[in-house]
């Protein structure tokens, strides 16, 4: 299992909801933590997990909400 932590612009529990439905969708996420008054998400995921595809399934919800994304590790 690895880990992957981005940086989101969630103002609410929406928000939030809404990145752990895309990023849970997605095949061999085991987990996705959010939490919104740090900004942060942690994605536990296979080791096949590309945290490139996670950041475009993101960006795609970015481009429509007008949410920040940014990967940091």
């Amino acid at each position: 299992m690895s880990e992957t932590r981005f940086n989101v612009g969630m103002t609410c529990e929406g928000c939030a909801s809404a990145v752990k439905r895309i990023l849970g969708k997605m095949d061999g996420v085991t987990s996705v933590e959010t939490n919104v008054e740090t900004k942060t998400v942690l994605v536990t995921a296979d080791e096949q997990v590309s945290s490139h595809d996670m950041l475009a399934k993101l960006m795609v919800w970015s481009n429509a909400s007008g949410k920040s994304v940014e990967l940091v590790a």
